[in-house]
């Protein structure tokens, strides 16, 4: 058995991200047995992965003593590789603890934690100019494995789950709304407007809002095909949400990641980040679409123009 070691604490879509080359690693590695290093806010959906095997858990702010206690659990295996695919000083310093016969990092790792690594992945041929996923991919090539994509993403099921609010009258899939981001730069205020015109074209379709951050609603759309879960959206219940719906609309954000990685058809909505670099992959799917706003500004994007997109978007799959 191939011990690995992989070092990725944040955030979910680079989680995401790296979940789908653990994906690729274990449908391309015999006897590959992974194990992970993530945060506490983002341990729930990583455990629940099928390509993981054991997670330790990185409490950020336990100050050193939460620092060194991680590391005394981790020092109990002796690793064949660890991968940092994270690139920071932290991150770097949790590899220089590990024992392991083969310490891996990122090219482009910052923070000097590259001074920390046995052997530096390349770059994809593009550069930095490559989407952040083929960046993750390069470290299959440790193993001999090809850069790509192999195998299905998989989440193991949460017998008490319950979907229901989700469900439409007309027995249709939901349209999944991810309404917030973690930057408010990247946060698109034209999801009410954009709701408001959904709901009129179909009055059998529903619309549910999610994610992390509470959005108020202000009770402005009829129960029967709307429903809120903004701030009460687990990690645990995501990758069963985000299957059951028919379209995820979502901000350049974890759970837009997270539906492209999934085959779930998605509409990533972008302001100043560029969506070559970080939208749903692979960029040329049918059912990864982007939205970018003009000049990178989102106040500048009107929900017509978002929804005139989606409907465009919808009529290939009719």
């Amino acid at each position: 058995m191939t011990e690995l070691l992989i070092i990725k604490p944040s955030s979910l879509g680079d989680i995401v991200h790296a979940l789908q080359v653990a994906t690729s690693l274990k449908a391309q590695v015999a006897h590959l047995r992974i194990s992970w290093v993530v945060r506490e806010i983002f341990a729930p959906i990583v455990r629940a992965c099928e390509a993981v095997d054991h997670v330790y858990v990185f409490e950020r702010n336990a100050g050193a003593k939460g620092f060194i206690r991680l590391t005394k659990e981790i020092r109990k295996t002796n690793f064949d590789y660890v991968f940092d695919m994270q690139g920071l000083l932290r991150t770097g310093l949790m590899t220089s603890r590990v024992l392991a016969a083969k310490k891996v990092g990122r090219s482009d790792a910052r923070e000097w934690s590259g001074v920390f690594y046995d052997e530096k992945v390349p770059l994809p041929a593009a550069g930095k100019n490559s989407h952040a996923l083929e960046i993750l991919l390069q470290f299959c090539a440790v193993f001999g494995a090809k850069p790509e994509l192999r195998g299905a993403l998989k989440f193991r099921e949460v017998d008490s789950l319950n979907l229901r609010f989700a469900d439409s009258r007309g027995g249709g899939k939901p349209i999944v709304m991810f309404v917030d981001s973690r930057r408010a730069e990247k946060c698109w205020g034209g999801f009410k407007q954009l709701t408001e015109l959904l709901l009129r074209e179909d009055k059998n379709r529903k619309v549910v809002w999610a994610g992390s951050g509470y959005v108020h609603d202000r009770g402005a759309f009829p129960a029967a095909q709307f429903a809120n879960v903004t701030g009460n959206t687990s990690l645990v219940s995501l990758p069963a949400l985000v299957k059951r719906a028919d379209w995820v609309i979502a901000n350049d954000s974890g759970p837009m990641h997270l539906a492209a990685a999934l085959g779930v058809r998605v509409l990533g909505i972008f302001g100043p980040t560029d969506p070559q670099l970080f939208g749903p992959y692979p960029l040329n799917a049918p059912g990864n679409v982007v939205v970018q706003a003009p000049v990178g500004d989102l106040k500048l994007l009107s929900a017509k123009d978002v929804y005139s997109r989606l409907q465009r978007a919808r009529a290939r799959f009719k």
